[in-house]
């Protein structure tokens, strides 16, 4: 199928443009831009140089996608955002290049939501299924991981690393690693145990959050050592893939991991 092009939109002769791609009004694509098949590109949104886009990617009306690093050190040298298929990117989202020094791309994986207003800079490594809430921002060189979700108004600090299926509350700073399967709130953050609604909904078996309940409590409750909680979290329950996972996170976290609340999470 043919590209359906708005006449007041500005393509770029030299863009790369897949098939069966619509690109509504004053929308701009600039040189090196690449977008994949069946992409919807709405109004008033920008597509940077040196982006790649996969198949099925919606950009909603005034969203940068590929915008340059906000980043002193940046020189203009050629960096890249790539990002996957079927992902939603919404109204105001800004997406960044990466840089030379954190390896020279941004990479967004598939099925992910960008909510409005939500910010991804330079060099972050975004998985597949993730979701960012309205205005929710990553710093530089953030590691989120598959299916995590992060609320709205939050702010993630550059070099963290957020495991997978982690839920983070609204209006929670994160300053440090945040282990696989957890909920985690606060104005600073801080573990509540296992994100036992979003396991569950994922499919986890009732064995299998029971023992990342247990986990979460030797890890952080059980006045153990950090090296210790962990031998006997991989001796209790390391028939479990999630255990091993848990395991491995916080033995190779290079900021430290968050502590853990003693309050009750409520909502």
């Amino acid at each position: 199928m043919s590209v359906t092009i708005h006449p007041t939109a500005i393509v770029h002769p030299k863009a790369e443009l897949g098939t069966n791609i619509k690109i509504g009004p004053y929308v701009i694509i600039e040189e090196k831009a690449i977008i994949g098949d069946n992409c919807t590109i709405d109004a008033f949104a920008q597509i940077k140089s040196f982006t790649q886009l996969g198949q099925n990617n919606h950009v909603f009306s005034y969203a940068f996608v590929g915008e340059i690093p906000q980043d002193l050190k940046f020189a203009g040298e050629e960096t890249w955002l790539i990002v996957g298929d079927n992902n939603k990117i919404r109204e105001y989202t800004t997406l960044h290049r990466g840089t030379a020094e954190g390896g020279g791309k941004t990479q967004v994986g598939s099925n992910c939501l960008f909510m409005a207003y939500t910010h991804v800079a330079h060099d972050c490594l975004i998985g597949d299924n993730v979701i960012m809430a309205n205005c929710a921002t990553l710093g530089g060189h953030v590691q989120v991981d598959n299916y995590a979700v992060i609320g709205g108004l939050s702010a993630v600090h550059q070099f963290v690393h957020i495991g997978e299926h982690v839920f983070i509350g609204g209006k929670t700073g994160v300053a440090q690693d945040v282990p696989p399967y957890m909920l985690v709130a606060g104005e600073r953050a801080k573990a509540f145990g296992p994100n036992i609604i979003g396991l569950k909904r994922k499919g986890f078996s009732k064995e299998e959050i029971q023992a990342l309940k247990k986990a979460s409590h030797l890890l952080w409750q059980a006045n153990l050592s950090q090296k210790e909680a962990l031998q006997q979290i991989l001796n209790n329950f390391g028939q479990y893939q999630s255990i091993v996972k848990l395991v491995n996170f916080v033995q190779n976290s290079k900021r430290g991991i968050i502590s853990f609340s003693k309050d009750k999470c409520v909502g």
